[in-house]
């Protein structure tokens, strides 16, 4: 289980409260990559309080893909098998990890949560964020993978192993620095065979805040060319056999 956190304040908090009730830690180890928080939230007695069993700092540059990069080189290391990552903003329900381990345990390689399909549900979810998932990102990625996408943007998600090693994908090269990583994989995953399928999920936007590290125009346009670099292959290796 995996949670990357950039002073995410209160918010880690009370995402981790949420998932010790549900007793996360008895099914998962849960590790949390830090990319350089400076407000203090990742205190040593709420780390232990949680039994959590590593804290990852990311010193190098990058952010959230050099983040994931960072946890995913770890958690193979360690001989994990199933990787479950979801945002420590606790805007997800982690109620539904229980669903994402089972799915990758009989077998799926790539789970992505969505609120949109049967059973999910969005809560205060901005205007403009909900259409651009629904006119432009998914259906985007949806094209370019062959893969019926209806939530792309989101980074709760589960991984197999054989799909983070696959020498196709190429996970921990040095352009995954930002956002790409997320939109690559959508992309990619599906045209190169792997087993994906959504869940349904809740993720809740808290009234009067919306806790996300996008900037409003500059962060959206950098979205968007991602999204499009994505879906024309840009990011793609050279290998195509399967």
């Amino acid at each position: 289980m995996i949670i990357p956190v950039i002073n995410e304040g209160e918010r880690i908090a009370r995402l981790l409260a949420r998932m010790s009730k549900l007793g996360i830690a008895r099914r998962a180890d849960i590790l949390i990559i830090d990319g350089g928080s400076k407000d203090g939230s990742l205190e040593p007695a709420l780390l232990s309080e949680h039994r959590i069993r590593a804290l990852l700092v990311k010193t190098g540059p990058g952010k959230l893909s050099a983040q994931l990069r960072c946890a995913y080189a770890f958690a193979l290391s360690e001989g994990y098998d199933h990787l479950v990552t979801i945002d420590g903003n606790d805007k997800d329900d982690p109620e539904a990890i229980e669903r994402f381990i089972g799915a990758l345990e009989n077998g799926s390689d790539f789970v992505q949560a969505s609120r949109f399909v049967t059973g999910g549900q969005a809560e205060n979810t901005p205007k403009s964020r909900d259409l651009a998932i629904r006119l432009i990102h998914a259906p985007l990625l949806s094209l370019s993978s062959g893969f019926h996408w209806t939530d792309t943007t989101q980074g709760f998600r589960g991984y197999s192993r054989r799909m983070l090693q696959d020498s196709r994908l190429a996970v921990f090269r040095d352009v995954f620095s930002g956002y790409e990583l997320l939109a690559y994989l959508s992309h990619r995953a599906p045209k190169l065979g792997f087993r994906c399928v959504e869940l349904p999920t809740i993720r809740r936007y808290p009234t009067g805040e919306t806790p996300t590290k996008i900037t409003a125009i500059r962060g959206n346009l950098t979205v968007l060319s991602v999204l499009f670099k994505a879906c024309l292959g840009c990011y793609d290796t050279s290998a195509s056999s399967p």
